[in-house]
């Protein structure tokens, strides 16, 4: 079974970068510069970020569905234009070297299964859990710090079979 990986689309936060660090603040946001080559994945590009990189670290609501599985937490964006990038048959880097929390929903966002893999082992266990033709969607979360990291979906051509 074939699935696309979809990362978060800049349109969405390339105003952010025009506030002010008050008014990021005020919003509960905090402006950032990456000190490492590894601990800020950026949820556009889905990709750790080279130092020196400025981001913004932001409470993002990935979980909207009226559920008690609605869920927000922190995420680590770059400055960018444009919709959403998406990965189909291949996982983006900063999944695949992490361990990572896969979350199961259906279409009404309640959760049928979940696992800890390691990222490596993603495209396996992603395919297992679409296997239940209950799952409409899986969230990808880095398994250390919770944080929300992409959304899984079945390949349009397949999602109609």
């Amino acid at each position: 079974m074939s699935f696309t990986i979809t990362g978060l689309a800049a349109d969405e936060f390339s105003h952010l970068f025009a506030l002010s660090d008050a008014s990021l603040a005020g919003r509960s946001m905090v402006r950032v510069q990456a000190d490492a080559e590894f601990g800020y994945p950026d949820r556009i590009t889905m990709r750790d970020v080279a130092t020196g990189t400025e981001l913004i670290l932001l409470n993002y609501q990935h979980q909207p569905a009226v559920s008690p599985y609605r869920a927000s937490g922190p995420i680590f964006v770059t400055r960018g234009e444009g919709g959403a990038r998406s990965w189909s048959g291949e996982v983006p880097g900063c999944l695949a070297r992490r361990p990572l929390s896969l979350r199961a929903y259906d279409q009404a966002g309640m959760m049928l299964d979940a696992r800890l893999v390691d990222g490596q082992d993603l495209e396996e266990a992603a395919e297992r859990l679409l296997e239940n033709a209950g799952v409409s969607y899986i969230h990808v979360h880095y398994a250390s710090r919770g944080c929300f990291a992409a959304r899984i979906d079945r390949d349009e051509m397949q999602a109609g079979d």
